[in-house]
Parts: structure tokens; C-alpha cells; sequence
């Protein structure tokens, strides 16, 4: 088993890893919309904090030497699912090779974000 970690991805906040290859998979914890580089969540939409999220998968993928069309699975945790278009209109412009998807709404995401992703990949 190896583990990803990339400083252009925002470091864990608890006891976990950024991200775990084991056989030929990458498992990802969930990519909050904090910006790596000042530890904030920088947009109070949902569509800057997508987007966030969306870069921070990206770094995830490429300190593993994949892309976005190597994700087979992805799960989505929105605070409000009156969001889920928004989202939706920003998540597809990364996720063009249209993953196995999951997306519910919760009550509370850390720090307080609108969004959170988590993937899997294949390697």
C-alpha cells in the first residue's frame, strides 16, 4: 500500500491520508474546497467550492501520475441540496468520462464547506 501526498492538495485534518494506492486503485479521502496554499476556504458559493474541490482532485490525481478520466467512482456530500444543478454545471466540466456518482445532501461538512468529494481511481 503507498500513500499520495501532495502539498498542492490541502493537508488532512484529522488522523487520515490524503489518498491510498492499493492494487490497481486510488482510494481518496474527500477534498474539501480549502485553497492548499492558505488553509481557507476562499468562496462562499457553490460553484468557487466545486470548483476548489475539483483542484485539489486534480493534484491528487497527478502526484499519482493519473487523470480524471482514470476516476471510477466518485461520492458527493452537498450542505444543500437546492445546490445540486450548480454543482452539477461545474462538476461535468471535470468529470467528462461521467463516473459511477453518488451525491447526497448532509448536515454539516467540515469547516463548514458546501461541498465535499471524494473519489476512487483507477490506476
Amino acid at each position: 500500500m503507498i500513500t499520495v501526498n501532495t502539498d498542492k492538495a490541502p493537508a488532512a485534518i484529522g488522523p487520515y491520508s490524503q489518498a491510498k494506492i492499493t492494487g490497481n486503485f486510488l482510494f481518496a479521502s474527500g477534498q474539501l474546497p480549502v485553497n492548499p496554499a492558505t488553509s481557507l476556504i476562499e468562496s462562499d458559493n457553490i460553484e468557487g467550492q466545486t470548483e476548489q474541490c475539483c483542484k485539489n482532485i486534480a493534484a491528487l490525481l497527478k502526484e499519482s501520475g493519473l487523470k480524471f478520466e482514470n476516476v471510477v467512482k466518485t461520492t458527493c456530500f452537498l450542505s444543500d441540496i437546492s445546490n445540486f444543478a450548480a454543482f452539477n454545471g461545474i462538476y461535468e466540466k471535470y468529470f467528462v468520462s461521467k463516473p459511477a456518482r453518488s451525491c447526497v445532501a448532509v448536515k454539516d461538512i467540515p469547516k463548514g464547506a458546501l461541498v465535499e468529494i471524494e473519489f476512487i481511481a483507477e490506476i
